[in-house]
């Protein structure tokens, strides 16, 4: 454990900024797996609504640091043409 007051608040900091992203890149996964499972479904309703709710959370994600701006676009891309496909 540290010694200096600021590297024990740097440590407090850090691991709670960790908790808040791996909370962020769990339900942008879980949104992903949705959109996955209604393209494997062949629901393209569900697919469609699906693919919002991932772009947002995609997107939401890019805002805030989790995911770099171009990775966020990636992932966007694929599900996008994923779900355009099945038409």
């Amino acid at each position: 454990m540290a010694n200096i007051k600021s590297a024990k608040k740097r440590i407090l900091v850090n691991r709670t900024k960790a908790e808040r992203n791996k909370a962020i890149k769990s339900g942008v996964k879980t949104a992903v797996k949705k959109v996955n499972a209604a393209v494997e479904a062949k629901d393209a309703d569900a697919a469609k609504a699906a693919l919002h709710d991932a772009t947002v959370a995609i997107d939401k994600a890019a805002t805030k640091g989790v995911y770099h701006k171009k990775n966020a676009s990636r992932k966007v891309s694929r599900l996008s043409k994923a779900v355009n496909a099945m038409e």
